[in-house]
């Protein structure tokens, strides 16, 4: 990797107890890169989240997040970046541009600067027309693309992606990965993906890492995950028989 490092972990781990949830997490994030995270449930890929986010103290070793400690400085990591779940929350009452005033508000940007960035994000996840409908009446695929002009209104360097595309029908789900590609294309975002969807993994991720109890058993461009693990060359293999070999050997 030849660009600035984004998120650099180093030894990072974290026990409730007796239990290791991320144990020795060793890893280095590009600029601009669409980086997905997979593993099973119980993982450990939620409570990694939560250690960069400065929402949970690690147990041990360090966490750099656009430069900052998210222990010891989560508002500084707050503020550069972006998180959206899996389930965005709104005021339905209210309609998206409403929505989207009200955050810029949070996030300290004046009221000039916002209604600009509001016009240019409603357009980029194409809800122009319905800026003016209450949430409430929005389907799933238009929360998740008001969820992310809500999350990109403050023009983070990082996004943090939970299942962006769950319960979204074909086009909805092919808009929102569109979306996400260009992001990191033609805004240098670095988009960080966690998803049980392995074919929209494969299709936009430059490089996977793979969580298995609390372990990161494989990282790199998924091509090279292929050719390590399956000795199969590019366009031979699906990210879910890499996966499925890592998960059955761990």
């Amino acid at each position: 990797m030849k660009g600035q490092i984004i998120v650099e972990t180093e030894d990072l781990t974290k026990k409730y107890g007796s239990r290791t949830a991320v144990d020795h997490l060793n890893i280095k994030i590009e600029e601009g890169e669409v980086f997905g995270f997979l593993g099973p449930n119980g993982a450990g890929k939620t409570t990694t989240l939560l250690m960069f986010l400065g929402l949970t103290e690690p147990t041990s070793g360090r966490a750099k997040v656009i430069g900052f400690d998210p222990t010891r400085e989560p508002f500084k990591v707050k503020e550069k970046v972006g998180y959206l779940p899996e389930n965005v929350g709104f005021y339905d009452d209210m309609d998206a541009r409403q929505n989207l005033r009200y955050i810029a508000k949070l996030n300290r940007i004046s009221g000039g600067v916002s209604e600009k960035r509001i016009d240019y994000w409603l357009e980029m996840v194409g809800l122009s027309e319905e800026s003016t409908k209450k949430v409430g009446t929005f389907s799933k695929g238009m929360r998740q693309r008001l969820g992310i002009a809500e999350v990109l209104i403050k023009e983070p360097k990082l996004v943090f992606l939970d299942e962006p595309t769950i319960g979204l029908d074909p086009d909805g789900t092919n808009r929102m990965l569109d979306l996400i590609h260009s992001l990191s294309r033609e805004k240098n975002i670095t988009l960080f993906l966690s998803s049980h969807l392995l074919d929209q993994v494969q299709r936009i991720c430059d490089r996977v890492g793979i969580m298995i109890n609390g372990n990161l058993v494989a990282i790199g461009p998924i091509d090279e995950l292929a050719k390590k693990k399956l000795g199969l060359g590019k366009e031979d293999y699906t990210l879910e028989e890499i996966y499925m070999k890592y998960f059955k050997e761990a």
